[in-house]
């Protein structure tokens, strides 16, 4: 619609420039390097809630955990690793334990070489009912690869398919199946002051087997979330996870399988701007 003061010559010069305008606009850029000039610390905090078939929440536990990257080693260390614990939907979380065998935990993560992270010895100073603890190493790493790695294959509202549907096996935790994960640029959006491509990842329907210290579970999993990636620097500047988990599970001594649900969200956010 024209504005009293705008002249008919100003708008249609405007609709004309349209389709140049968003066909410069709307592509990423393509052939740059994550950029990792000094440390830059995050804060991942990730809530569990445990529940039966009907949804009535037993348990809640809340894990929260600083995680820096960009060292000049190369490296990738923890600190502040933190765990909480409420019994039921709405009582108030007692006082957060620090989880001690993660402090300064390290390893190898950079542009030119990364730790294998599914190794078995990766893990080898965390109990073998360190479960929860596993999962921060495992999803910053899934975070990051999927709002870095694939980066230039992303094209506006196309998704993209990536990963093989092979089992992956968890060293003293069990496997875990990728039916199809596929990420999609959805748009702009800014987050800490940086224009950010925000994409969204989700799998569906992957297959899931625990088998950790005498707990034995079957089951499937759906995740899904967020990723704002710097234009700029390729850096995250702001992702969510969530993820839902039904199974059979079963406890020792007992004969018969129950059914459980676990439904977890996260976020990954920067603790200090560089």
């Amino acid at each position: 619609m024209r504005t009293k003061c705008q002249p008919a010559s100003t708008v249609l010069l405007a609709l004309v420039a349209a389709p140049l305008w968003l066909a410069q606009s709307w592509t990423l850029p393509h052939g740059a390097t994550v950029k990792n000039n000094r440390p830059r610390c995050y804060r991942f905090t990730v809530e569990y809630f445990t529940a039966n078939l009907y949804g009535e929440i037993n348990t809640r536990q809340r894990l929260i955990g600083d995680y820096t990257l960009g060292l000049p080693t190369g490296d990738v260390v923890w600190n502040n690793v933190s765990e909480a614990k409420a019994e039921g939907a709405t009582s108030p979380y007692g006082p957060p334990e620090k989880v001690e065998f993660m402090e300064g935990f390290h390893y190898r993560r950079n542009a030119k070489e990364s730790a294998d992270v599914l190794a078995p010895d990766f893990f080898k100073n965390f109990p073998p009912t360190a479960v929860f603890e596993r999962n921060l190493v495992w999803d910053t790493q899934m975070i990051e690869d999927f709002g870095q790695l694939h980066f230039d294959d992303l094209k506006l509202n196309q998704p993209y398919h990536t990963l093989s549907s092979e089992a992956i096996k968890m060293p003293e935790v069990g496997q875990f199946q990728n039916r199809d994960v596929e990420l999609q640029w959805l748009g702009k959006s800014q987050r800490n002051g940086q224009n950010c491509a925000l994409i969204e990842y989700s799998a569906f329907f992957n297959p899931l087997e625990i088998a950790n210290a005498g707990i034995n579970m079957k089951g499937r999993s759906h995740y899904w979330g967020q990723i704002w990636v710097a234009t700029a620097t390729r850096q995250i500047e702001f992702a969510t996870l969530n993820e839902d988990v039904l199974g059979e599970l079963t406890l020792p001594g007992q004969s018969a399988p129950m059914t459980i649900s676990v439904f977890r969200r996260g976020t990954l956010a920067p603790v200090a701007r560089d």
